[in-house]
């Protein structure tokens, strides 16, 4: 059939002028699902790739060099290169330097996180990344072509049964208006007529149901492409579980490298301090968010009881310094030195020479004992 007759009768079909062939329903299922198929895989091919390269400008290269049919260069990492500028730092700073030591150290494990990340990234872009690309390139390609040319099968279908309705229905006038002279030549022309239109049509309907047939064979074989896709699932996120798995490993061990290392601002922390503590500001802010931890202390230059627990009965509160404090979160005492607390009571806190600055007094009516500052806004 001629182009211009398929746009004019396509035309006529979205304007409504003119009747469509329909599929049948397990056709148009079929065909609805391999849309839903196609449009979620190249979203979620999309940000994959996004997540494995961020950078945009990388990505393009990435992709001329796929479309060149050239191998990508290969590219340091974030973790690698700020590991060699660590390095290359402490070889300035002298590497027998407490500052020089240690970044040697941080340096060589950032290496190693960098080399779990590129290891991360080319698993999952040969085992996750190709099979999706594979199918929007090739599969679905093919699957486009024959839905296309089924589209074409059925104008043409829609345009000889047009002509065959058309033709009877010329024949069909012409034996209702009898012409003694002309009837007999012209029912011949007409009936002539009719006959090659619906000879077209019986041509145009195999044709049709051919490629029908062959549309629904490819499109079943998304059933297929989803069990491949679903294997290529799993074995993205034991990728990622590995890549996250070895970071911990790394991060652990350089823990305890550094702290086989003298500390030397230690002098400047208190020694009965153990563990360092948020900021209770910013947990306060988060919805859900814990209470920060608090540091074991004792509280220097304050009577203590055998037990290394402060004589809280002892301390008097000074006639200057003292403010007040809005709980921020609730608060157990661990034993009778401290002060149990609830969250946005009002309490007065001060501070004695010598005490521990993760802790202060803190009173509450007749009731008296030690408070972290991390549980407390401080106000004017």
């Amino acid at each position: 059939m001629g182009l211009s007759r398929k746009h004019f009768r396509f035309t006529e079909e979205k304007l409504g002028s003119a009747e469509k062939t329909e599929l049948d329903a397990h056709l148009e299922n079929l065909i609805a699902r391999a849309d839903c198929t196609k449009n979620w895989t190249e979203k979620i091919f999309r940000q994959t790739e996004v997540l494995l390269q961020p950078n945009p400008s990388a990505r393009i290269e990435e992709f001329f060099y796929e479309k060149l049919d050239k191998k990508i260069p290969s590219r340091t990492t974030n973790g690698e290169l700020l590991g060699q500028y660590m390095l290359d730092a402490a070889k300035d700073f002298g590497p027998g330097t407490p500052y020089g030591s240690t970044l040697i150290t941080v340096g060589e494990y950032q290496s190693r996180l960098g080399g779990a990340e590129r290891e991360f990234l080319q698993t999952s872009a040969i085992n996750f990344l190709t099979p999706l690309r594979n199918f929007l390139e090739g599969d679905w390609r093919t699957i486009s072509k024959e839905r296309r040319l089924l589209e074409n099968r059925r104008l043409d279908l829609d345009i000889c049964k047009a002509r065959v309705k058309k033709a009877k229905q010329a024949e069909a006038k012409a034996a209702a208006e009898p012409d003694f002279q002309e009837t007999r030549p012209r029912n011949y022309v007409l009936s002539a007529s009719a006959s090659a239109a619906e000879q077209e049509l019986r041509v145009a309907q195999t044709e049709f149901d051919r490629q029908a047939e062959v549309t629904r064979l490819l499109l079943e074989g998304i059933s297929s492409t989803h069990v491949n896709h679903l294997r290529c699932l799993h074995e993205f996120v034991e990728a990622q579980a590995t890549y996250y798995a070895q970071c911990h490993q790394y991060m652990q061990e350089l823990q305890k490298e550094l702290s086989r290392y003298p500390n030397s601002f230690a002098s400047n922390a208190k020694p009965s301090t153990s563990a360092t503590c948020p900021s209770p500001v910013s947990s306060a802010t988060l919805p859900g968010v814990s209470p920060p931890c608090l540091a074991s202390s004792s509280t220097p230059g304050i009577a203590q009881e055998p037990s290394g627990q402060l004589k809280i009965q002892d301390v008097q509160q000074p006639s200057t310094g003292h403010r007040k404090a809005k709980v921020l979160y609730d608060y157990d005492a661990h034993d009778t030195s401290e002060l149990s607390l609830l969250a946005d009571e009002l309490i007065t806190v001060y501070t004695v020479p010598g005490m521990d600055p993760d802790w202060l007094v803190g009173e509450r009516g007749n009731q008296k004992g030690k408070v972290p500052v991390t549980y407390l806004e401080l106000l004017s």
